[in-house]
């Protein structure tokens, strides 16, 4: 039985590398028979986190910041496979991308002891730097927030070299990302 992804692409680019990494995935967990769900966040209009606290009293819409983030929370909450998609930006992932994380903690807030609901997760992301130290921060960050977050890795894929739209055309790491999404 194929399982329930949510992807929430963090890219500015419509057709830009992540889009690519993105697109080969999809590719791969469609011939597996997965749902998928992909949010373009550039398109759309989500708020920053408010740090208020005052999440989770509604249970149909956690937040209290009315934006469209209600068109991915039920998704969020019904998902078998969270992925994460971003382009590097300055070592780390792009602000569209870190609000919505920043947001899921209103899902958190509907458990009085702020256990966040169990996820699997995917890391797809592009960069302009291909050493092996250039990820480094990057990897830091989504492991702590596996770890901290109690959600199990199902694969990262790093597409280094990549900075103009066209870059990603060949790249090793869309046969990765396509064979990743058709064995999660």
């Amino acid at each position: 039985m194929g399982k329930k992804i949510v992807i929430l692409n963090g890219s500015p680019r419509a057709k830009g590398n992540t889009s690519g990494l993105i697109d080969s995935f999809v590719k791969g967990a469609e011939q597996a028979g997965h749902e998928i769900v992909r949010f373009d966040l550039q398109h759309m209009n989500i708020h920053p986190c408010l740090g208020c606290l005052g999440g989770g009293k509604d249970k149909k819409s956690p937040c209290v910041q009315k934006d469209d983030m209600a068109k991915i929370y039920p998704h969020y909450e019904n998902a078998d496979v969270l992925v994460l998609a971003s382009p590097m930006y300055y070592w780390s992932i792009t602000a569209q991308l870190k609000a919505v994380i920043d947001r899921l903690f209103a899902v958190t807030e509907k458990d009085p002891n702020y256990h966040t609901p169990m996820q699997h997760c995917v890391f797809l992301m592009a960069a302009e730097g291909d050493t092996p130290d250039n990820f480094e921060p990057i990897k830091h960050y989504y492991h702590s927030l596996l770890k901290h977050l109690g959600w199990e890795n199902l694969g990262e894929i790093y597409a280094g070299g990549v900075m103009r739209t066209e870059d990603i055309a060949g790249h090793p790491a869309l046969t990765k990302a396509q064979a990743l999404g058709r064995d999660i």
